[in-house]
């Protein structure tokens, strides 16, 4: 979504109309590719004869380059977003999926996985809110663990300011207490009272994915590990983040920020691999709260 707003691309969804089976299956199947997924000669895979490349670190993101012109397709079981910086080349690739597969075209992207996008030019967002009374009242009737299932999915999509209170409220899933429910109301509270707060992408004129990360010291009082934190952030906005106990018990603050450095870092390689692979995005900078 951040790269759609940089380059104020066209962003179009479609669905592989499809069934799914449902039956319990107690013995080992083998199967070849189904019909049409994969092409009859060269055994390629249909969407790749059409030109894209598979993004190695991805596998669910493909990318075609036709000249100055570039389409991004992006893959989620049946559901397909397809963000092109030239509408011909964004029609032609639609029409192409449609002769292959049963397609059902959904236009311009209005609602992806729970992510309503809203705008479009130099500006971008992504909002999750409740959409009617009748999702607000199922709100109020869920138990802990589906509550705190619904903080995180919330926090996984759009809402990196609660990864750290859904990561501490997480780890009593299995034995929560009337305070723990209190304080999962108090998330759920404060979601409503900022249900407006959305992740915002705006063109920029320097493409740099930015890093930061941060830990606390010994904040588990069962097992005194620390926690890590980091997020990355794209022409604006959040696109990766992360709030988790630490495995180690660290000794020092300072070992702790040292751990915290590293998970970020690990993931830092794994983005770096990531955009290097789409060809347009400039760099990674890595930035620690600390100065150690």
């Amino acid at each position: 979504m951040a790269l759609v707003a940089h380059y104020d691309l066209e962003l179009h969804q479609m669905d592989v109309k499809t069934a799914f089976l449902n039956g319990n299956i107690d013995e080992t199947i083998y199967m070849v590719q189904p019909e049409n997924f994969e092409s009859n000669d060269s055994k390629q895979l249909v969407i790749t004869s059409f030109g894209f490349k598979e993004n190695t670190v991805d596998q669910c993101i493909y990318l075609k380059f036709n000249g100055s012109k570039f389409i991004i397709l992006v893959l989620y079981v049946d559901d397909i977003l397809l963000a092109s910086s030239d509408v011909g080349l964004l029609h032609e690739t639609k029409r192409f999926l449609s002769s292959k597969f049963d397609m059902k075209n959904l236009g311009n992207a209005s609602f992806v996985l729970g992510d309503t996008p809203v705008a479009k030019g130099d500006k971008f967002s992504l909002h999750q809110c409740p959409k009617n009374e009748l999702e607000k009242k199922d709100m109020e009737r869920f138990p802990y663990a589906s509550a705190v299932g619904s903080l995180m999915y919330a926090q996984v999509c759009t809402r990196p300011d609660i990864a750290y209170i859904v990561g501490m409220l997480g780890r009593y899933l299995s034995n929560p207490s009337m305070d723990h429910w209190k304080k999962a109301k108090w998330v759920m509270r404060y979601l409503q009272r900022t249900k407006a707060y959305m992740l915002t992408y705006r063109r920029s004129s320097h493409l740099e994915i930015v890093g930061y990360s941060d830990s606390d010291f010994a904040g588990c009082l069962d097992s005194r590990r620390s926690t890590s934190g980091y997020i990355f952030m794209l022409v604006g906005g959040a696109v990766s983040w992360k709030s988790v106990k630490q495995t180690l018990i660290a000794s020092s603050t300072m070992e702790a920020e040292f751990i915290a450095c590293y998970e970020a870092s690990n993931h830092g390689i794994w983005l770096r691999n990531f955009v290097t692979q789409l060809q347009i995005v400039d760099g990674i900078e890595k930035t620690v709260e600390n100065q150690l």
